[in-house]
Formats: C-alpha cells, sequence, structure tokens
C-alpha cells in the first residue's frame, strides 16, 4: 500500500458488534450534570471528514500528539444497579471533555454498533466479549480495563475524535444514551458519502496497491504473534511477582505465629535456659521485614501489570482491530463488487439472448434499464473498494505512529525491574543485621552465616 509519498512506511490492510447482557437490561440513572444540547445533523460530520490540505492520504501525527487527544478512565462503581437483573455501571471520565458519565456495558454495545455504521473502512476495536452468568470480580475488573483501552484507542483517533458521535457517548448525562445515539445515526450515511474525497480516492492510491496490501497484511500477522508472547510472558512475569508478594506474607506471619505461640515448655527440656524465648521475640520482629518485602513485590507485580502488560494490550487490540477491518474489507465491499460485476455479466448475457430471439421490445428495454440501474451500482462499488483501500491505506501508517509505543513498554519493564529489585535489594540489606539476634546469647555456638561475597574475602 505504499507508494512514492509512502516509501518508509510498509503498507497495512486492515480487516458484529456484542449482544446486550442479560444481567445489563435496566437504564443507567441520570447523573447530576447537565445534559448535552442537541446535536445538529450538520454538526455529525467531523472536520476530519472535510477536504483537506496537502496529500489527503498522509497522517502526520506524532504518538505524543495521539496521546494528548484525550485520556479517558473507566472506573468500576461498586454497587451493582437493578431490582431483579443486577448489572454493573462504570464511570466514564474523559479529560479533554471534562466530563464524568454513568455507562454500562450495553452503552458499549450501541456506541461501538454506530461507530461501525460511521465508520465501515476503519479500525473500531472490538469489546470485550459479554458474559451471561457468573460474572465474578476477576471477569469485571478484566472487562473494566479491555474497556478502557477500547474507548483511549477511540478517542484517540483521528476521525473518530472529531465525530459528534464519541462527543455524545462521553458527554450526554441524559436517561437512555442508546436512543440517543440510535437517533444521531438515523440521518446521516457512513464516512464514504460525507467525505468529499471519496470518488477520488483512487486518485491518490499506488498502482501496485493490491501487493502493498498482500504484503501489509503478513506484516501485521507477524506483529500480532510476536506481540502476543511478550504480552504472555509479560503477564507471567508480573504474576510472578504477585505470587512471590504471597509467599514472603505467608512467610512472615508464620515467623509472626512462632513468636507468638504461648505453649510453656518444661524446665527439664529448656535447662532455664532463655534460648527459645530470645529466638521467639527476634522471630516476630522480623515477620514486619517480611510484610514490607511482601508489599514490595505486590508493587512491583501491579506496576507490571499496569505499565507493561495493558500497554501490550492496548497495542495489540489496535492490530486485531486492523485484521479485523481487513477481513471487512475482503467479506464486505470487495465481494459485493464482484458480485455485482457476476451479476452484471448474467444480465449483458441475458440482453444478447434477448437480442437472438427477438423477444418483445417491452422486455428488451426492461433489461437495458435493469443493465443501467446496475451499471451504477457497479460503478458505486468499484468507488466503494477504492474508498476503503485509501482508509487502510491511512490505517496503516496510524499503525506505524504507534509502534514507538513499544519503547514505552520496554522503558517501563526496564524500570520497574530497577527500581522492584533495588527497593527489595535495601530491605533486606536492612534485614540481614537484624539476624544478629537470632545468634546472640552466652551460650550460643552459632554465628550468622556469611554471604558468598564475604567468604570470597575471608582467607581458608
Amino acid at each position: 500500500m505504499t507508494g512514492r509519498a509512502m516509501d518508509p512506511l510498509p503498507a497495512v490492510a486492515v480487516g458484529s458488534a456484542a449482544e446486550a447482557e442479560a444481567d445489563e437490561e435496566a437504564d443507567p440513572p441520570a447523573t447530576g450534570s447537565p445534559a448535552l444540547p442537541v446535536i445538529e445533523w450538520e454538526d455529525l460530520v467531523p472536520r476530519s471528514m472535510q477536504m483537506p490540505q496537502g496529500n489527503p492520504l498522509l497522517l502526520s501525527f506524532t504518538l505524543q500528539e495521539l496521546l494528548a487527544r484525550d485520556s479517558v478512565q473507566v472506573e468500576l462503581i461498586p454497587e451493582k444497579k437493578g431490582l431483579f437483573l443486577k448489572h454493573v455501571e462504570y464511570e466514564v471520565s474523559s479529560q479533554r471533555f471534562k466530563t464524568s458519565v454513568c455507562r454500562r456495558y450495553n452503552d458499549f454495545v450501541v456506541f461501538h454498533e454506530m461507530l461501525l455504521h460511521r465508520f465501515p473502512y476503519r479500525m473500531v476495536p472490538a469489546l470485550p466479549p459479554k458474559r451471561m452468568l457468573g460474572a465474578d470480580r476477576e471477569f469485571i475488573e478484566g472487562r473494566r480495563r479491555a474497556l478502557k483501552r477500547f474507548i483511549n484507542l477511540v478517542a484517540r483517533h483521528p476521525p473518530f475524535s472529531e465525530d459528534a458521535t464519541l462527543k455524545l457517548f462521553l458527554s450526554f448525562s441524559g436517561p437512555d444514551v442508546q436512543n440517543k445515539l440510535r437517533e444521531a445515526a438515523q440521518g446521516v450515511g457512513d464516512e464514504f458519502l460525507n467525505c468529499k474525497l471519496a470518488t477520488r480516492a483512487k486518485d491518490f492510491l499506488p498502482t501496485d496497491i493490491q501487493t502493498q496490501f498482500a504484503m501489509s497484511r503478513e506484516l501485521i500477522r507477524n506483529l500480532y504473534n510476536s506481540f502476543y508472547k511478550l504480552r504472555d510472558r509479560a503477564e507471567r512475569i508480573a504474576s510472578r511477582a504477585i505470587d512471590n508478594a504471597a509467599d514472603l506474607l505467608i512467610f512472615g506471619k508464620e515467623l509472626s505465629a512462632l513468636g507468638s505461640d504461648m505453649t510453656p515448655l518444661p524446665s527439664w527440656a529448656t535447662l532455664h535456659l532463655s534460648t527459645w524465648a530470645s529466638l521467639k521475640q527476634a522471630m516476630k520482629g522480623l515477620s514486619v521485614e517480611f510484610a514490607v518485602l511482601a508489599d514490595k513485590a505486590a508493587q512491583q507485580g501491579k506496576q507490571e501489570e499496569n505499565d507493561v502488560v495493558e500497554k501490550l494490550n492496548l497495542f495489540l487490540d489496535l492490530l486485531q482491530a486492523y485484521k479485523d477491518l481487513c477481513e471487512r474489507h475482503e467479506k464486505g465491499v470487495l465481494h459485493k463488487h464482484q458480485r455485482a460485476l457476476h451479476k452484471y455479466g448474467l444480465m449483458k448475457r441475458q440482453m444478447m439472448s434477448a437480442a437472438v430471439q427477438n423477444c418483445e421490445p417491452e422486455s428488451v428495454e426492461q433489461l437495458e434499464s435493469r443493465i443501467v440501474e446496475q451499471e451504477n451500482v457497479i460503478q458505486t462499488m468499484e468507488l466503494r473498494n477504492y474508498f476503503s483501500l485509501y482508509c487502510l491505506h491511512q490505517e496503516t501508517q496510524l499503525v506505524h505512529v504507534y509502534l514507538p509505543l513499544t519503547s514505552h513498554i520496554l522503558g517501563a519493564f526496564v524500570n520497574s525491574q530497577i527500581q522492584g529489585h533495588k527497593e527489595m535489594s535495601k530491605v533486606w540489606n536492612d534485614l540481614k543485621p537484624k539476624l544478629s539476634c537470632l545468634f546472640s546469647g552466652p551460650h550460643s555456638a552459632l554465628t550468622p552465616p556469611r554471604s558468598p561475597a564475604e567468604d570470597s574475602l575471608c582467607p581458608h
């Protein structure tokens, strides 16, 4: 998909909204914020669909500019709403619009449908799957994270971010945002009908667009597979840090239990010495240090989940949206174009057969009318096909704009390891001198063990 202007970037061609959940049927309550003003139909045509300056095929955004467009937080509202069928609500807060609204999963579903209706040739990220029964805390938290990634990718996407549908979703505080979204989409066609460049998209595409389409698709497939494996390993590393924290905490609790044991000992066993009492006191004090170690390990695991795993998931969501768009292009507009051509060929053969058989003039006229109508359909489908490729070319560039996110991810991972090990090392070093109390006492023949470094400095 790369022409002369796009040589530095390998082009990538990119490929049903989820159903409503049974446990989320009740309408969300209205919040106290003021209602959004009535939106006129002409306001729904974003500025990005107007005639751009310069080469309209090229995007001129940096990753920092995309991230600065908006930062949307999605937080779980603790109470479940609904009298009989309980459903979960989320507080969705937009930094750009300075709004905070309550949204259900079903609201996201309708919003996703409207995006696909308005922008069928763009990367619309997928929503997390629904779950009919047994939505436990882990599932709800995973879905909250996925919804946050979804809405941030949408809020930072150049065409989406200027569309009134997004503003309505992030700002409208009335009782029925779903109907409001549907009403807003009724009088407006998709991006092809609103973009002034749609009929001239072919003029801006490179001549080898189909070859580049195949190359780009292969590239995205390889990227997705590699980043999927990276995400899987990052999850395991973060999980191990959290498991390590749990083990350290249990270790400390057992030391505390030993130190707090009040079982009396017979005098003949202790020989009137206070060794066990001293050891118990020392172990009880050391349990505090292990609680600190557990807290440091848990912090490292959580930081890696938020700064490494979530960013990898964000990039994977983007790549998956690209693959989905590629499939929509092939199974949608391209397939319809081929079917229209096939139907046109059948009509032409019928016309020739009718002429040979000297059919009624009225029948011939009807066939001619149908052929002209089909030619118009073919022309429209051909324009849509080129416009789809035009959008795919831009979405390819958008994926490459996000690629520097890799350096952010690696930086966060390295910093997390450095900071985590540094803090843990400090606690371990502070703990070591306190071990001396375990080896103290007038009759103790034991000495604290040396570290390998200390052993290497001592003569044998």
